[in-house]
């Protein structure tokens, strides 16, 4: 069963193109933080996403640079030629599912304001 589960941040905003067809993709990138190393340094993996139509779309309206997303999809593995004539090997998330898990911002595009407390106005802690 190939499936991956990620939780990161966009390392830059979503770039949304079309294909031929007109089908909607949109590609960005998902810093996911590791345990520290042993010196102490902070360490991240990069894992380049991919969506298809409607969540294409979504991913572009509403992820931007810094957002933290959580990712569900199928790792894929690519290999093509550079121009050195090496062959390089890319892998890529295919991605079925994405939450948008950073709350919106204060004032997008919809104006709805986002207030945490009121969120929890009636939990006693």
């Amino acid at each position: 069963m190939n499936r991956i589960f990620l939780i990161g941040n966009l390392t830059r905003d979503p770039e949304l193109r079309s294909t031929q067809s007109g089908i909607p993709v949109c590609s960005f990138t998902v810093a996911v933080n590791r345990r520290r190393t042993e010196d102490g340094q902070p360490d991240a993996d990069f894992f380049r996403v991919t969506t298809w139509r409607q969540l294409a779309e979504n991913c572009n309206r509403y992820l931007a640079k810094g957002r933290k997303a959580g990712v569900t999809g199928t790792l894929t593995l690519q290999s093509y030629v550079g121009n050195d004539g090496q062959q390089r090997f890319n892998m890529e998330v295919q991605a079925d599912e994405v939450e948008f898990l950073s709350p919106r911002s204060d004032a997008d595009d919809t104006g709805l304001v986002y207030n945490p407390v009121d969120d929890n106005s009636d939990l006693p802690f």
